[in-house]
């Protein structure tokens, strides 16, 4: 599997923790044993093992940063797909705004 950091920019990918590397490669190796266990979640994975999952990234990325590790986080079974998606919110004609009474 290609390595994320190839995609970043060069002075980007520069500021990257070698251990994020490794465990990046480590989760590679790892991946189709951990499949079973945690498809569709979110996980931070360091030093072999995983260290936080969740079905939400934030609560991963809360528990990473508590951790002072530098772990690769990933969705399991959904590493090609984007992690986020900018969604367009308008609103229909006929809406109108409430006006702010002071």
């Amino acid at each position: 599997m290609k390595s994320l950091a190839d995609g970043l920019p060069p002075e980007v990918a520069r500021q990257l923790h070698p251990n994020w590397r490794k465990n990046e490669a480590a989760y590679c190796a790892a991946r189709d044993q951990l499949l079973g266990q945690y498809r569709g979640q979110w996980i931070a994975f360091a030093d072999g093992t995983v260290i936080a999952a969740a079905t939400v990234p934030l609560d991963v990325f809360l528990t990473v940063r508590q951790s002072g590790r530098h772990p690769f986080v990933v969705r399991v079974g959904h590493e090609g797909e984007p992690w986020y998606r900018i969604r367009r919110a308008s609103a229909g004609w006929g809406v109108r705004a409430t006006p702010r009474v002071h």
